[in-house]
């Protein structure tokens, strides 16, 4: 493949950098353990684990937004996952060397999640991340969350760099969607989460990996 014009890379956090999957999980059946339910396993979760609140409480609790008890039930699940988001978060398996690669070719490299800021900071400390990324954007830093572009463009800027020097690497079709329409090139991480219900192949990105260390492939050698 010939590499891609970029200067930076830009990720997703939660199934594309960590697998927070088990952490995710445990919120949703610490809900249930309450009401004497039995665990749902986390393996029947993973696939929503990228869509918050919403996607965890649907397949763990059968709820949704519209349901009116939502409001409370998403509440109870955060302070969940505010008790326990470092138990069992990782970097994914290759995400350490991918990460030291970038740094070794002088490309600068950061993060833009959905998670909002008081779960994403100290995740991110937790990895070991704080302070090596050029950027962190959150999903109440800018106004509109993604599928959005405007938190990748307030990455981009964060930066110094035009968004369409820009790579962004995600796991889910709103990743996608925010990176196209801020002019950026798209990179699915199909080892992530995806949502569960659609196919990736099918998403306008600009290509696709299979592990972390395969976008290397993907970016120039060096960026002197």
């Amino acid at each position: 493949m010939e590499a891609l014009a970029v200067s930076a890379v830009l990720f997703d956090l939660d199934g594309t950098l960590a697998d927070s999957a088990g952490d995710l999980a445990l919120a949703v059946n610490t809900m249930r353990e309450r009401r004497g339910l039995a665990p749902v396993a986390v393996e029947a979760l993973r696939a929503h684990a990228s869509s918050g609140a919403r996607g965890l409480l649907g397949s763990g609790m059968g709820v949704t937004p519209d349901d009116p008890d939502y409001p409370v039930l998403r509440d109870e699940f955060l302070a969940n996952y505010a008790a326990g988001l470092a138990r069992s978060t990782h970097l994914f398996d290759g995400v350490r060397e991918l990460l030291a690669a970038l740094d070794a070719r002088r490309l600068p490299w950061g993060i833009v999640t959905n998670k909002v800021a008081r779960f994403t900071t100290p995740v991110v400390a937790a990895l070991g991340l704080a302070g090596r990324a050029a950027t962190v954007v959150s999903g109440d830093t800018a106004s509109r969350p993604k599928p959005h572009p405007e938190p990748l463009l307030f990455a981009a800027a964060a930066l110094g760099l035009p968004a369409r020097t820009c790579v962004y690497v995600g796991d889910d079709l709103r990743d996608v969607t925010a990176g196209n329409a801020a002019g950026m090139a798209t990179i699915v991480a199909r080892y992530g989460y995806l949502g569960g219900d659609t196919d990736p192949s099918s998403w306008p990105a600009t290509g696709s990996i299979d592990h972390p260390l395969d976008l290397l492939g993907w970016l120039p050698e060096d960026n002197a």
